[in-house]
């Protein structure tokens, strides 16, 4: 087959807040932006009216170099805690501030 991976969409209340959240989170810059899509490297975030209902049928996994530091770091940033208690040791369930979830994972998993 001739498909590539091309991007992840993500449905957001408020685009460009969300968008900007993230690109500080992983450290990566807008590259394009208008009041109801902004883009970043992989990643488009689209308006949406609707909230966010129940658990992502997809979700974001990213990796780490200090857990801890990290998960804090997120928090101060906004994320929630979605698990208390991880189902796996070295992940911990976060999400963001429109509810979509993700995982940071220890380095040593």
């Amino acid at each position: 087959m001739g498909l590539r991976w091309h991007g992840t969409v993500v449905a957001a209340i408020d685009p460009a807040r969300l968008a900007r959240w993230w690109a500080e989170v992983l450290g990566v810059r807008v590259i394009y932006e208008r009041p109801d899509v902004v883009v970043l490297p992989g990643l488009r975030f689209v308006q949406t009216s609707s909230e966010k209902n129940g658990k992502n049928r997809l979700h974001l996994e990213l990796d780490s170099d200090d857990l801890a530091a990290d998960v804090e770091k997120l928090m101060d940033m906004g994320a929630r805690h979605v698990v208390a208690a991880p189902a796996k040791p070295g992940w911990v369930v976060l999400a963001d501030p429109e509810g979509n979830e993700f995982c940071v994972l220890a380095p040593e998993r």
